[in-house]
C-alpha cells in the first residue's frame, strides 16, 4: 500500500534576509521564489503557477523535480548488465524525463525542520521496481535547503535494490527580472564549458564532445542570451548539454546569469559533470501563469544540472548506473546576489 499523503501540500521556507521559496510535495515544484533586487525589493523569478492544484495540469515542468532520468533516452530503451530495458515513451520515440509519470507528477512525502544552514524541506519517494520501465526499486530523497546566503540548495540522494540507471535534476523557469517581466534575452550568461554534446534533429546526442569555440555555444566569456537567439544560428533557441569544466566531482561554479535592470545575479554550482541550457522556447503565451501572466517565447530559461543526456546508451559518457550498495548523491546550488 502507498505511503503517499493523498493530497499536495505547500511549504513555505524563508530566510532572515528576506529571500522565500515556496514549494509543494507534488513533484517537488518550487512555486515561486522571492529575491531581492538592488534596492532590496522582492520579486518572484521562477514561472509557474498561483496554487499547487495548478500542476496538475499539463506544462513543461513549471519548477518540477525531474527522474528517475532528466533529459533524453533514446528510443526509450537502454541495455544494462546483459538485459535490454524498454521504457515508456513520451517524446516521440525517446523518453523524456522520466516518462509519462516521472518524479514531476507523484506526491511525496514531506518533512520540513530547521538546519544551521537554514530551514529545508525533505521530501522523500519510493519507485517502484519496473516504474516507467526502469529496474529496480529506486528510494529517493530530495532536500532543499535556504541558506542565510540566500542559496537554494538541492541535494538528490537515492539507493536502489537492482543494478539501474539514475539522473535527477531541477527544472525551473527563471527570470531574473520578475516571472512575468517578459523574454530573458536581455541576461548575460557565463557558462564554464568548453564543450558541449552536440545533437542530432530529435535532440538526442550524437556522441560526440564538441568545442563550443566558434559556435554560438560559447558561453565562456559573459554574453547576452539574445545575442546568441536572435541572429537565427540557433532556430527557436538553445536546449543543448553542456560538458562542464572540472578536475574532479566536488562542487563547482557551473554558471552565473546577471539581469541588468535589478541587477539580480544567479550563480549555479553543483557536482553534476553536465549542465543543461533551455531558453523557453516551447512558450508560445497559451500557458496562464501566476497573477494572470501569459509566458511567451524565451519568458524564462533552465539551467539543469544533470548527467549527460542519453548515457546509458553512450559509452563514452560518463556512467549514471547505481548498483545495491552504493547511493547516488548530487547537490546543486542557486545563489543569489546582487551586482554592484
Amino acid at each position: 500500500m502507498s505511503t503517499e499523503p493523498e493530497s499536495p501540500r505547500v511549504f513555505t521556507l524563508r530566510n532572515r534576509q528576506g529571500t522565500e521559496v515556496t514549494i509543494t510535495n507534488f513533484g517537488g515544484i518550487v512555486m515561486s521564489l522571492r529575491v531581492p533586487d538592488r534596492d532590496g525589493r522582492l520579486a518572484d523569478v521562477v514561472l509557474g503557477f498561483d496554487e499547487a492544484g495548478d500542476y496538475l495540469r499539463p506544462h513543461p515542468y513549471f519548477g518540477a523535480l525531474i527522474g528517475r532520468y532528466a533529459n533524453r533516452i533514446a528510443g526509450g530503451r537502454f541495455h544494462l548488465e546483459g538485459v535490454d530495458y524498454a521504457l515508456t515513451t513520451n517524446d516521440g520515440p525517446n523518453q523524456l524525463h522520466g516518462g509519462h509519470r516521472g518524479f514531476d507528477k507523484v506526491v511525496w512525502t514531506a518533512d520540513s525542520g530547521e538546519t544551521p544552514e537554514g530551514p529545508c524541506l525533505s521530501l522523500t519517494h519510493k519507485s517502484p521496481d519496473g516504474d516507467e520501465g526502469f529496474p529496480g526499486e529506486l528510494s529517493a530523497r530530495v532536500t532543499y535547503t535556504l541558506t542565510k546566503d540566500c542559496e537554494l540548495r538541492i541535494d538528490h540522494e537515492a539507493v536502489t535494490d537492482r543494478p539501474t540507471v539514475v539522473s535527477l535534476t531541477h527544472h525551473s523557469y527563471f527570470n531574473l527580472a520578475g516571472h512575468a517581466a517578459g523574454d530573458v534575452l536581455g541576461h548575460e550568461l557565463f557558462i564554464d564549458a568548453d564543450h558541449f554534446t552536440p545533437v542530432g534533429t530529435d535532440l538526442i546526442p550524437t556522441g560526440a564532445i564538441a568545442s563550443v569555440a566558434g559556435t554560438p555555444l560559447d558561453f565562456r566569456h559573459p554574453t547576452t542570451l539574445g545575442s546568441r537567439i536572435q541572429n537565427g544560428t540557433m532556430g527557436q533557441g538553445i536546449d543543448h548539454n553542456f560538458v562542464l569544466n572540472r578536475p574532479g566531482r566536488g562542487l563547482r561554479l557551473a554558471a552565473r546569469v546577471s539581469e541588468p535592470v535589478s541587477r539580480r545575479v544567479m550563480e549555479v554550482f553543483t557536482t553534476e559533470p553536465g549542465l543543461q541550457l533551455y531558453t523557453g522556447n516551447g512558450l508560445d503565451g497559451s500557458l496562464v501563469g501566476k497573477g494572470g501572466a501569459a509566458y511567451r517565447m524565451h519568458g524564462g530559461f533552465c539551467l539543469e544540472t544533470q548527467a549527460f543526456p542519453d548515457s546509458p546508451n553512450q559509452p563514452r559518457f560518463p556512467s549514471t548506473r547505481l548498483a545495491p550498495g552504493e547511493t547516488y548523491a548530487s547537490r546543486t546550488i542557486y545563489r543569489f546576489s546582487v551586482a554592484p
